[in-house]
């Protein structure tokens, strides 16, 4: 039995973090984040965690829960589909797992940035990264700051 089980690493967990924040909304009630709209639409409470628009309202620590769970999911589907990850460095799995996690494992399935990184090529996969810039047609900023975290990551 194989005992080596690959974990969500330190640094995509950080990432997600950094870049979803925990959405405390509204203000008259800090200790709680209810659902909001993200910037490509769709409910989403805590840390990023899609949701209907009538879920009730959340703690920190339940947002922490809903995230681990998001990234382990994440995770799997970023090993499914680029298994040479496994291999790398921790940087570069964190790397793509924040992505997977941000834009979805359907994204990552159909994209040249999954071939890019099954050829091992980091430098065409960090070109591909960069592309993915978008929200509602347009260049958001945060998403442009993600990507270029992630490209860090994935030059380790």
């Amino acid at each position: 039995m194989d005992t080596h089980v690959i974990v969500v690493p330190q640094a995509a967990i950080d990432l997600a973090k950094r870049f979803e924040g925990f959405h405390r909304v509204p203000k008259h009630d800090p200790n709680r984040a209810y659902p909001y709209i993200c910037p490509a639409g769709y409910p989403t409470i805590g840390y990023g965690h899609l949701c209907r628009p009538d879920h009730p309202p959340i703690t920190e620590e339940e947002a922490e829960a809903y995230l681990a769970q998001d990234l382990k999911v994440a995770l799997a589907a970023t090993l499914r589909y680029c298994p040479v990850l496994a291999a790398e460095p921790e940087g570069r799995l964190s790397a793509i797992v924040d992505f997977t996690f941000n834009l979805g494992a359907g994204r990552l399935q159909t994209s040249t940035l999954r071939r890019r990184i099954n050829q091992r090529d980091w430098l065409d996969a960090a070109r591909e990264l960069r592309r993915w810039v978008y929200g509602g047609g347009k260049v958001l900023p945060g998403l442009v700051a993600r990507r270029e975290a992630e490209v860090l990551l994935l030059q380790e």
